[in-house]
């Protein structure tokens, strides 16, 4: 009967509510008798029970009142029970009647029963769920962290009743800048004033924590309130977006720590999920670059449109091995192959993509870190984000990929250092791809995507910030005036298959641009770092070292030869550079082909031969 894992609780539960029903007629008998035991009719009393108590069981099963707990004892459970006792009471009225038993009990008896029934059912639920919740007999939960919740609305009204049944925390109230709440009590909890009275209610109550449960709210008052809580010595948490709350990723009881990303006021990407499903379901996908930040959430996104086989490509063995353990645990139903090789070599790649036959290529792969690539490493830069790009697009010609994604970067606009000129000429040598009389046949559609900073990716300041704020500062920052622009790796990665759907619209070889929004002072992302880890400038220090070789003050989207064009998607457009052809193409690897290798200075001449806007440290070479 009672067959969920709660099945002894259940039992229960059902037979409490059987006394229950005894219990009511006879309180109902009793109040009719004004409590005079000796006028009780217990023979008519027995009578009734032995039809009233099956019929009764019949509902209270029917209606499925032990599906839940008791100590979650809510509005939609006390509506259930009303129902079950007055549907139950017509029809044992009528049993009653046809037993000729209903003209013995009194009408009075007849009424109030039902209603006893409903008070003791429900009140010895909300009573047991009150003890559960250790509000009713004690102050228990005064052991937990005092903590006030910003915001009155349904999130923060389900926060309160999560946090209730918790040891770990104690509402002390409530700010929301609604004037009709305030003074009111929601849930047990006062509505104690605005957002900006936050510094009053922490120092008056001690309050060591505040969680913002307002996920509409903007990005320019979570940073308000952090700056204020970092003022005021207190952590400040948040809730889930509403996106993750609406998916069912998470539940608003899953509070966090604030990350950078709620600062940025980046609003979520809108995916065509149908034409990405045709685009990658049932498909057979392969990302270069797969250990990488980048990589891995493309494959990370790509899982979840149930690709036939996903092949990661992958040149460091050890961010491969840790990539394939979390691919292993995390999806198990996928399948995927995990391939170490690198992209310059010809006779790998072939190899590879004659096993497995792609249908897209997303091509993440590439030397990334500016100043490393500045000295010492300029002309392996070159061979690997250019000649590995040509290797790659070659092949995927040759194995009639259908589309060919390369992941591009906003410093091959006008680039002053060799990673940025080696990515634009890695966009170049795609264009031409796409225009080549090999590729007629073939019909590979190249698709280059072009976007800023990613938070937290390898290499980027984030880790490096935060490696120096867990050593006690300094943050080193390069200039006062540095800004960068700034998005999060699954947004980055969102627009990469996005821009890779989309490719094909003016026939191949478009460069997409992603709106980056505002850029972001280096500073202030410092500031909000140091905030972020619960301390203040005078804890950890911001000091400037002077740019770096290669380095800009300011980072561009297009170049001065470069108009867009827009897109259905908001956050894409396309860049009109300018094209070259497939002479230019065949001269360039005839002669890098040539060059086993080059110092920097070199590398750098060799760069400015092919890029026409490249100029290193800001001066053209001649």
């Amino acid at each position: 009967m009672f067959k969920n894992k709660y099945g002894i609780r259940s039992a229960i539960a059902f037979g409490h509510d059987l006394v229950a029903v005894a219990s009511a007629w006879l309180f109902a008998f009793l109040f009719y008798s004004d409590f005079r035991i000796a006028e009780v009719p217990f023979v008519v009393l027995s009578d009734i029970l032995l039809w009233v108590l099956p019929v009764q069981a019949v509902f209270f099963l029917w209606f499925g009142l032990y599906r839940g707990l008791w100590r979650y004892a809510s509005l939609p459970d006390l509506k259930r029970i009303t129902v079950t006792v007055l549907l139950s009471a017509v029809f044992i009225t009528g049993i009653l009647w046809q037993q000729s038993l209903l003209g013995i009990v009194p009408y009075s008896v007849n009424v109030l029963a039902p209603i006893l029934l409903l008070m003791i059912m429900s009140g010895s639920r909300l009573i047991y769920r009150a003890w559960k919740e250790r509000r009713l007999y004690s102050l228990e939960n005064y052991d937990g962290k005092l903590v006030l919740i910003l915001g009155a609305g349904n999130t923060a009204l389900n926060l309160v009743k999560d946090l209730a049944a918790s040891r770990d925390w104690h509402v002390a109230g409530m700010l929301d800048d609604d004037p009709r709440k305030l003074g009111t009590r929601l849930h047990g909890i006062r509505v104690l004033g605005t957002l900006d009275d936050l510094p009053h209610w922490v120092h008056k109550l001690n309050v060591g924590h505040v969680i913002i449960a307002m996920p509409a709210l903007s990005h320019r008052m979570h940073r308000h309130i952090l700056e204020m809580c970092s003022e005021i010595g207190v952590k400040a948490m948040i809730v889930p977006s509403y996106q993750d709350l609406i998916s069912g990723k998470t539940t608003v009881s899953q509070i966090r720590e604030i990350q950078l990303d709620d600062l940025l006021g980046r609003e979520p990407v809108v995916l065509d999920d149908e034409g990405l499903h045709g685009l990658l379901t049932g498909k057979t996908i392969l990302v270069t670059g797969a250990g990488g930040s980048i990589g891995a959430e493309l494959c990370r996104q790509i899982v979840a449109f149930q690709p036939a086989h996903l092949v990661l490509f992958e040149l460091n063995e050890y961010a491969l091995y840790c990539i394939q353990e979390e691919f292993h645990a995390n999806f198990p139903d996928t399948v995927m192959s995990f391939v170490i090789g690198d992209i310059k070599d010809e006779d790998r790649v072939e190899q590879i993509l004659a096993q497995v036959h792609p249908s897209v290529i997303f091509h993440a792969a590439a030397y990334k870190h500016v100043p490393l690539m500045e000295h010492e490493n300029a002309w392996q830069a070159v061979l690997n984000n250019v000649m590995g790009t040509y290797v790659l697009a070659h092949a995927a010609i040759r194995h009639n990929v259908e589309k060919f994604v390369l992941v591009s970067t906003d410093k091959a606009v006008n680039p002053v250092n060799t990673m940025g000129s080696s990515k634009r000429l890695a966009e170049m040598v795609c264009q031409a791809m796409q225009q080549s009389e090999m590729n007629q046949k073939s019909n590979t559609c190249f698709v280059m995507v072009r976007f800023g900073n990613v938070l937290g990716s390898a290499g980027s300041v984030i880790p490096k910030f935060r490696m120096q704020i867990e050593k006690g500062g300094p943050i080193t920052v390069t200039h006062p005036e540095m800004t960068r622009y700034f998005m999060s790796i699954p947004e980055a990665a969102q627009l990469v298959l996005q821009a890779g759907l989309m490719g094909g619209l003016k026939g191949g070889g478009e460069i997409f641009v992603m709106d980056m929004g505002d850029p972001i002072k280096i500073t202030e992302l410092a500031s909000d770092m140091i905030r972020l880890s619960g301390l203040g400038e005078d804890d950890i220090r911001i000091v400037f070292t002077g740019l770096r070789p290669g380095e800009k003050l300011h980072e561009e989207l297009l170049s001065a030869n470069e108009n867009t064009v827009p897109t259905p998607h908001t956050k894409l457009s396309i860049a009109q550079a300018p094209e070259v052809n497939e002479q230019w193409l065949s001269a360039l690897v005839l002669r890098f082909e040539k060059i086993k290798t080059l110092g920097d200075s070199e590398a750098r001449k060799e760069l400015s031969r092919w890029v026409p806007e490249y100029a290193p440290n800001g001066e053209k070479i001649h």
